[in-house]
């Protein structure tokens, strides 16, 4: 139980957060994220418009979802394991041959170049597939040196969560192809821009997963699950930075006991996952099972930020921006050449304007409307 230990998780967080604070005075940084977003190659302000906007956007997406499932689950109150708790019904199950296609169907229907580049995954066996004994879970894109090709890990399944995670991680591997005239120094991106290619991928394979399935109740667990992503992707992160923004702040006037620690992460949950949620002794703990408050500070809404600019080029995408693809694919091409204010320019966006970031929150949105509408 983290309770166990946790004074010993507390001393640790003030420990490194006063060591810390000390280095930022010594580096005159001006605020506990600011050496982070240096590292990301992003402007405070334009982390700050992030953030806003997803705060700003809590009752209409996770307040209102978890409302939804609760109701789904035919409860007032929802405990916190039941957040990504699945829905009843069946997975349909997908071939490897079936997902190989649908995937590439949809990378082409977008954009040729960017299937060709997909299909010499496949051809050249440039993925390693089947589940086996000893072989690491999760999975990723490892792009080794720009003069070599990536090369893809992955268990599949044949679940529908297989076929958006190889669309994800192909989406890196296309990325990391186009990137690699950049060279050693500059095909890698930062963080924030990390995920541009993968979670559009995934988004585009997403919709046309949905838009083949005919079956309500499938249709719906698509769907939700979607939302769930997104949420822990968006809102959950973001939550997290309001707890480390506030602990590093309060460690510059002393030491946080272990009972503000608590208050202060339970404050931030009730305020992202919204009062459907009902909230046991234990969970005031939950803050010591982040690793990346202890190995990472201000890490965490890296994510968000990636989710929500690729959210937002892909709902302009669907307005039909003019040369979209191409635009788009000169952004991958610059791989870590181009800040984010030059590769959004082409496309007429502004990162430090919120409403760029409300737009990519709509995506998410129309999806609780979908389900809405299902129910």
């Amino acid at each position: 139980m983290l309770g166990d230990n946790i004074r010993l998780f507390a001393l640790i967080t003030n420990t490194l957060a006063k060591d810390k604070e000390t280095e930022d005075k010594w580096r005159r940084f001006p605020r506990p994220v600011s050496e982070m977003n240096l590292y990301n190659h992003v402007e405070d302000e334009v982390v700050d418009a992030l953030v806003g906007a997803v705060t700003e956007a809590y009752p209409r997406l996770s307040h209102r979802y978890y409302r939804l499932k609760a109701r789904w689950f035919g409860v007032r109150k929802l405990d916190h394991w039941d957040r990504n708790a699945p829905l009843p019904g069946d997975d349909r199950g997908y071939t490897w041959a079936e997902a190989r296609r649908m995937v590439l169907q949809a990378y082409g229907g977008f954009a040729p170049e960017m299937a060709a580049i997909a299909g010499r995954f496949f051809e050249r066996r440039w993925i390693d597939v089947p589940p086996r004994d000893g072989k690491s879970s999760g999975a990723f894109s490892h792009p080794t040196v720009p003069s070599v090709h990536p090369y893809i890990l992955m268990n599949f399944y044949g679940k529908s969560r297989d076929v958006m995670t190889l669309a994800h991680e192909l989406g890196h591997g296309v990325h990391q192809v186009l990137a690699a005239k950049q060279g050693a120094l500059m095909a890698d991106t930062p963080l924030t821009l990390a995920e541009t290619a993968s979670v559009f991928g995934e988004m585009l394979t997403f919709r046309a997963l949905l838009d083949s399935e005919t079956d309500p109740g499938r249709r719906r667990a698509l769907l939700a699950g979607k939302v769930e992503d997104m949420l822990n992707t968006v809102v959950r992160q973001i939550a997290f930075h309001h707890f480390e923004d506030r602990v590093h702040n309060e460690r510059r006037s002393g030491e946080l006991a272990v009972e503000r620690l608590g208050e202060i992460w339970m404050d931030v949950q009730r305020e992202s996952l919204g009062p459907v949620f009902r909230f046991d002794d234990e969970y005031r703990h939950y803050w010591a099972y982040i690793p990346h408050f202890i190995h990472s500070p201000f890490y965490v809404y890296a994510y968000a930020f990636g989710d929500c600019l690729v959210n937002s080029l892909y709902d302009l995408f669907r307005q039909g921006h003019p040369k979209f693809q191409a635009k788009y694919l000169d952004m991958l091409r610059a791989g870590g050449t181009r800040r984010h204010r030059e590769l959004l320019a082409p496309f007429g966006l502004d990162a430090s304007d919120p409403g760029f970031w409300a737009r990519g929150l709509n995506v998410i949105a129309d999806f609780i409307d979908e389900l809405e509408a299902l129910s």
